[in-house]
């Protein structure tokens, strides 16, 4: 039975094909707010209806309205991932207005309650959400388990933006003399290559770094699953060698979510970050509405990038955009968590 509080309600599903019909209208209603959850929530369900099973459970949070209908609040996922439990992920129809009032200060209060009985401690290594909802998460989640937030608490602190057809900037690709380049589907040839990019990124994004052995896995898994696109780039009288990457790993119907963007060191500053991410915008646009990715606060070179791209938002100045917020990852003290990866 749901815990009521005084006008909203908390339940708890450990499946994907128990969360109710008004959930996923309200994940298909904001496809890109909840591309952080909504996609994996698909394939769950799919493969429960299969005959498969999925670890994980989530938690809503429906406000009774006038209409009769409930209006879907929040949604909280803890689910796992190839390589590893994701973190809390909280998803939001609630405007950032509302967001720092008493409404929404009691409502993840009581996710947070009855989170600390669904799930151990120790299984809640980090939280990702938009900035004052993952703020008040926490705070209530090291009330109730006495777990503090790690010593370097922010994990990531981003911006979430898009592209669409309309802002997506078609450029001419400009040629270096000497220099080939092809920008494609990532191939089984492309395994090792791939491997050490999936390193690479990881070890710039602490605290989750992979082994070598676990980025060939990483690789090896999204190349199989068709998510991972290179650019390749040859010069004259060398080898190919993979410049970037870029991984697309959260799809709906509407919506296709980028990440992973990544170059090699030694390619950096030649615009293949750039030109990869436009290519594969100009790809999945074809089907999509919006392309949706996060880019940190600390890293305008890659905001300027996607700026050119067409990303909206991102400019130095710019007026605010509708669906750009800040989001935000704070982990909790590693001495008493399992990490996770994602």
């Amino acid at each position: 039975m749901p815990s009521v509080g005084p006008s909203f309600a908390i339940e708890v599903f450990h499946s994907a094909t128990e969360l109710p019909i008004l959930v996923w209208d309200a994940f298909r209603a904001h496809p890109c707010d909840s591309n952080i959850m909504y996609p994996h929530a698909e394939k769950s369900r799919e493969q429960e209806r299969q005959g498969g099973s999925s670890l994980g459970l989530w938690i809503t949070c429906t406000t009774s309205s006038t209409r009769g209908t409930p209006v879907v609040d929040f949604v909280l996922s803890c689910t796992e991932g190839p390589l590893g439990s994701y973190p809390i992920f909280l998803f939001t129809t609630i405007s950032k207005t509302v967001q720092h009032s008493d409404y929404c200060s009691r409502r993840v209060n009581h996710i947070t309650r009855r989170l600390v009985r669904e799930v151990a401690p120790e299984r809640v290594f980090s939280v990702f959400a938009p900035d004052q909802v993952t703020r008040t998460f926490a705070s209530a989640w090291s009330t109730e388990t006495g777990i503090r937030l790690d010593s370097n608490a922010v994990y990531y602190a981003a911006k979430s933006t898009y592209c669409t057809k309309r802002s997506l900037r078609h450029k001419a690709d400009t040629l270096l003399p000497g220099v080939e380049y092809d920008t494609r589907p990532a191939q089984d040839r492309d395994l090792a290559a791939c491997a050490e990019l999936c390193y690479g990124f990881a070890k710039e994004s602490e605290p989750f770094i992979l082994s070598e052995e676990r980025a060939l896995e990483e690789a090896r898994l999204l190349i199989s699953k068709r998510q991972l696109w290179v650019h390749e780039i040859r010069k004259e009288g060398e080898p190919s060698e993979i410049a970037s990457i870029v991984a697309v790993t959260r799809t709906s119907e509407t919506v296709a979510g980028i990440t992973k963007v990544y170059t090699n060191p030694k390619w950096r500053q030649r615009g293949c970050a750039e030109r990869l991410v436009r290519k594969v915008c100009k790809h999945l646009l074809k089907n999509k509405d919006r392309v949706v990715l996060y880019v940190a606060h600390n890293n305008p070179a890659a905001a300027k990038v996607y700026d050119r791209v067409g990303f909206v938002g991102l400019a130095r100045s710019p007026e605010p955009v509708e669906g750009v917020d800040s989001w935000l990852e704070l982990g909790f003290d590693h001495h008493h968590v399992q990490l996770g990866h994602w």
